[in-house]
């Protein structure tokens, strides 16, 4: 008698998320509700939180949201911007650095996978750097688009354009997942596979 095997996906272990979002609070409130909501359902799930520690916009919703629902928040923010009060003050821990970029490399080093919520410039920088990261085999972990909005279609429809003209491989249109719903990017960071280190050799065209 035959032996059926049912193979089943691996889910990856994900105990802490980084979250990249804006400080603006002069935006809709729908990007407030996703942000509210994916705090809380990664909170719901266990899952810690890291961000950039900003006491208002996207980032103070998605921090409240977590801390409200019982999770817990690590908050990484350069010393300047202490300086200027610029910090949420309620975070589980708030961690000083002394520049911006060692900032990024904390909340990268810290998380399992990278959620980016809409931005400005600043949120659009720390999403291109860690799809960079990837690209070079410098970071392995799922990134997750949430297009809240549709707030991310020119920046995606960019990235294909890249593909499709031989600046970027195909392989590198994997570095990043797209969801519509936070639930469908919590989803996403357990069931989008690991980069491979093999990747390196295919970082150049």
């Amino acid at each position: 008698m035959r032996r059926i095997v049912k193979l089943t996906k691996r889910r990856n272990n994900i105990n802490s998320v980084c979250v990249y979002s804006a400080s603006s609070t002069k935006i809709d409130q729908t990007y407030f509700n996703a942000a509210t909501k994916l705090g809380q359902l990664l909170a719901q799930k266990d899952i810690r939180l890291i961000n950039g520690a900003g006491s208002i916009g996207l980032m103070r919703a998605v921090a409240d949201g977590s801390l409200q629902a019982g999770g817990q928040v690590i908050g990484v923010i350069p010393r300047f911007m202490v300086e200027q009060n610029w910090h949420h003050k309620g975070l589980t821990k708030l961690v000083e650095v002394d520049s911006m970029h060692e900032r990024k490399k904390l909340m990268a080093d810290l998380s399992d996978g990278i959620i980016a919520l809409p931005g400005g410039c600043g949120t659009l920088e720390e999403l291109l750097e860690i799809i960079t990261w990837k690209q070079l085999g410098l970071y392995f972990n799922p990134i997750v688009i949430l297009n809240v909005n549709n707030f991310f279609d020119p920046l995606l429809a960019q990235l294909n354009e890249a593909v499709e003209q031989n600046f970027m491989r195909p392989q590198h249109a994997a570095i990043w997942s797209v969801a519509s719903t936070p639930e469908e990017a919590v989803n996403l960071l357990f069931t989008t596979p690991k980069w491979d280190k093999e990747i390196r050799k295919f970082a150049a065209i």
